[in-house]
């Protein structure tokens, strides 16, 4: 007799296929049937009239601190994510070496990953050495999704050089004990190596990052440990991530894919019709990098993600040419800054620049919506769209951005509409997703939280595939976010519905699937703010047989995994593809 019976489903396996009517037994965690199971069960669920599909998989969050206060890694448990990749980037909280290096991290990942100071501080322990001891921890907080993390270079390099890993490459001693560190926590269950050498990652004190500090040769020389060890994979993100790879980054791409022998992805492939010779820019370096007989894969997102702004602290805008330098001074000064007509001009024609890579989607000021507001000259404008104000105003869209944020001391709340929202721009998107280099991701849960909402990526693309833009088939979607990234990571027995695979599900009814809004919620430790919003129309998740989320709503049960390279991965070749459909 099964000990769970799930009942008339449509059940689409994550194949491509299309969906069936069929039942699906449970034992032991794993799935013993899909068809009709006929006669008793211990349990059974009636999901006629719903979807049941492979629980989500997640291939770039940073999760790696939420876990400690939040096991069920909310929000993303709610949207279906049932297994979840951390520690990219290059940033993880391990190994640490040193008494400093707990209060190094915390605030260097504070400054690149956006999390709130009194959360990291009040809800992470930091009471490990190893990243065998982090991982530990980690399964000691019996979290309720399967999670695995990358090797992160910046923990790496901090724990063995020091005060050393900011300013100084390393030397050949130093190389040699990060490879051995590494191997160890490669060992120990880590699932690969991340780096990162992106203009954009600096720490609490403005200075780059330890990862960016690396010579070519150390950098290769971990990528080599990497192959030595069962189911490991490599992530990094560099300056080419956001605007295009320049020659030298191609090559290095290239051969950290070579030296490791596994695949590396990178985060994330943003397509706009507007600059399409970035993209694909970006996609040809995929291509450079296979025909080397290496693998690169691009990471990229399926919806537009929901974020807000803010002039008075630091965000995505921050990285426009010259931006940072007048947001980046102290406040009276900045505001002083901005209340000059030149300077306003300066910063409106450099974001509108071709150096403004990626980020230049973000100058449609006119579309811009008012959130929060503090001052009475403000009053009545939260939810209206900037354009609309500066005509009653008959000010430039800019110039009267900047008066509202003048008015509230910087405080005002910003929701831009990017301004690649355009027609062109989604059919481009739904070419690149069947790139064989590509794979959908980068929703960086966990970070950016009072930012960025971008763990609904999962039920939003769907809703949009049944009820929107109907770009991909619900099975071709579906697909892309179960099957495509287990077979990335090498995920055993995961990704699909199928007998012996880990009893990872999701129910959800099709005419709801969706999520809604995003808004802001003061629920982390400290009382911190994070955006937050919440899938419709999910019925069911099951991790591992045992129901995690009913009607919305996470249950207390939490028998999630952490997943470790070799017992829980396999070694994917370089030549193998993530794409194929069927068995």
């Amino acid at each position: 007799m099964p000990e769970l019976v799930i009942r008339g489903a449509t059940v689409i396996d994550g194949t491509g296929a299309e969906g069936q009517r069929a039942d699906i037994g449970i034992d032991g965690g794993r799935i013993t049937a899909v068809g009709a199971v006929d006669g008793p069960a211990e349990a059974t669920i009636d999901a006629d009239g719903l979807v049941a599909c492979p629980g989500f998989i997640d291939p770039h969050t940073h999760y790696d601190a939420q876990l400690f206060w939040d096991p069920w890694t909310t929000p993303s448990n709610l949207f279906g994510v049932t297994s979840l990749i951390g520690g990219n980037c290059g940033f993880t909280l391990a190994p640490l070496g040193g008494p400093d290096d707990a209060e190094y991290l915390k605030k260097m990942m504070v400054k690149v990953e956006g999390m709130a100071f009194e959360a990291l501080d009040a809800g992470v322990p930091w009471d490990w050495s190893s990243f065998g001891d982090y991982l530990d921890a980690v399964q000691a907080r019996r979290p309720a999704v399967n999670v695995g993390f990358m090797v992160g270079h910046c923990a790496l390099r901090r724990a063995v050089m020091g005060d050393r890993a900011v300013g100084h490459e390393a030397s050949p001693e130093e190389t040699a004990a990060m490879r051995a560190l590494l191997g160890e926590s490669l060992a120990a269950g880590g699932l690969g190596f991340s780096t990162g050498r992106s203009f954009t990652h600096n720490d609490w004190d403005g200075r780059p990052v330890p990862s960016r500090w690396a010579a070519e040769d150390e950098v290769l020389e971990l990528c080599r440990e990497t192959s030595a060890h069962e189911g490991t994979t490599l992530e990094w993100v560099a300056d080419g991530c956001m605007s295009g790879f320049r020659d030298d980054e191609v090559a290095l791409m290239t051969q950290m894919s070579l030296a490791g022998q596994r695949p590396l992805n990178w985060n994330v492939l943003t397509v706009d019709s507007a600059r399409p010779d970035d993209y694909r820019n970006q996609l040809a370096a995929c291509e450079q990098a296979a025909e080397a007989g290496a693998r690169a894969v691009a990471l990229t997102m399926p919806v537009l993600v929901g974020m807000n702004m803010s002039l008075g602290s630091h965000c995505a805008l921050n990285m426009l040419p010259d931006w940072g330098e007048v947001l980046g001074l102290p406040l009276d000064e900045r505001m002083a800054a901005l209340r000059d007509p030149e300077t306003l001009i300066r910063l409106e024609n450099r974001a509108a620049s071709p150096e403004a890579g990626v980020f230049s989607r973000l100058t449609g000021w006119a579309d811009y919506r008012i959130g929060d507001t503090y001052s009475a000259a403000n009053e009545g404008l939260k939810g209206r769209r900037v354009g609309d104000i500066a005509r009653q105003r008959g000010r430039r869209d800019f110039f009267c951005l900047v008066d509202i944020c003048l008015a509230d001391d910087l405080r005002t709340v910003l929701w831009p509409a990017p301004t690649d929202d355009d027609p062109e721009s989604w059919r481009l998107r739904a070419e690149v997703w069947e790139h064989e280099h590509v794979i959908i991701g980068g929703s960086d849960a966990g970070a950016h939280l009072d930012r960025m909402a971008g763990a609904g990526y999962t039920t939003a693309w769907i809703g949009d595939c049944l009820r929107g833009r109907r770009l991909a088939t619900m099975e071709n979607a579906i697909r892309h976010l179960t099957d495509v990234p287990a077979r990335l990571f090498g995920l055993r027995d995961r990704g699909r519905i199928a007998s012996g695979f880990h009893a990872d599900l999701v129910l959800f009814d099709p005419n709801r699937i969706g999520t809604t809004d995003p808004e802001l919620v003061f629920d982390l430790p400290g009382g911190s703010k994070r955006l937050w919003s919440q899938a419709t129309g999910i019925e069911r998740v099951l991790v591992s047989g045992v129901t995690t989320v009913k009607g919305g709503v996470a249950t207390e049960q939490r028998p999630g995994a952490v997943l470790r390279s070799g017992r829980d991965t396999y070694t994917v070749p370089l030549g193998s593809g993530c794409h194929r459909r069927g068995p």
